[in-house]
């Protein structure tokens, strides 16, 4: 992982999220293509760039993992699994990026539709297809971020376990100057009795 502080992965979850949005507007651009179909060929190859790249930034693509020890590496494909993602760690693939695209098939197909409407119809699309490759950026920036988050949570706290010492302090003897009133009589149940004469 890259990031060695909070501080550190904010200013990376900053940086992703410019990206997106750069590679969103393009996105959006590709709407004006007059081909059917060529904005959404255009959204796969942005995808397909896109998530690789966000993924080397948070120190999460498949080839930084394989790159941990294993303890590590498992606990980093725990956190991924908790939070459902399927593209950290792994190749990015066409049928992932299909996937993906299918599950915001209501936008895609609502944008492919209003290209054809005149005059607003191409505005529509390109905001439509601004805010799906958006919306699917920046959901990848948030996991990233937080897998990378907890890593690093777990590698300050093993840090502070390795690091902590027990202050070593000197035992003293305990008499009666350290009852709480100085009292030798408070010890007396506490002393073995006296022999009886």
């Amino acid at each position: 992982m890259t990031a060695r502080t909070i501080e550190e992965l904010e200013q990376i979850r900053r940086e992703c999220k410019s990206m997106v949005t750069k590679r969103a507007a393009a996105s959006g651009g590709a709407v004006l293509v007059p081909v059917p179909g060529a904005d959404v060929l255009a959204d796969v190859g942005i995808l397909m760039q896109l998530l690789p790249a966000i993924n080397g930034k948070f120190g999460l693509s498949e080839k930084q993992l394989e790159g941990l020890d294993a303890e590590t590496k498992s606990m980093v494909y725990g956190f991924i699994t908790s939070i459902g993602s399927k593209l950290i760690g792994r190749l990015i693939t066409r049928e992932a990026i299909v996937q993906i695209l299918q599950k915001m098939g209501i936008r895609i197909a609502t944008k492919q539709v209003s290209k054809f409407v005149p005059l607003l119809g191409q505005g529509l699309a390109a905001a439509i297809g601004f805010t799906a490759m958006r919306t699917i950026g920046n959901r990848h920036v948030d996991q990233c971020y937080e897998v990378a988050k907890r890593l690093l949570e777990q590698r300050t706290a093993a840090d502070i376990a390795r690091n902590w010492t027990v202050p070593q302090q000197p035992l003293e003897p305990v008499g009666v100057d350290h009852l709480p009133n100085r009292d030798p009589e408070a010890a007396t149940p506490l002393l073995p009795a006296p022999p009886k004469d």
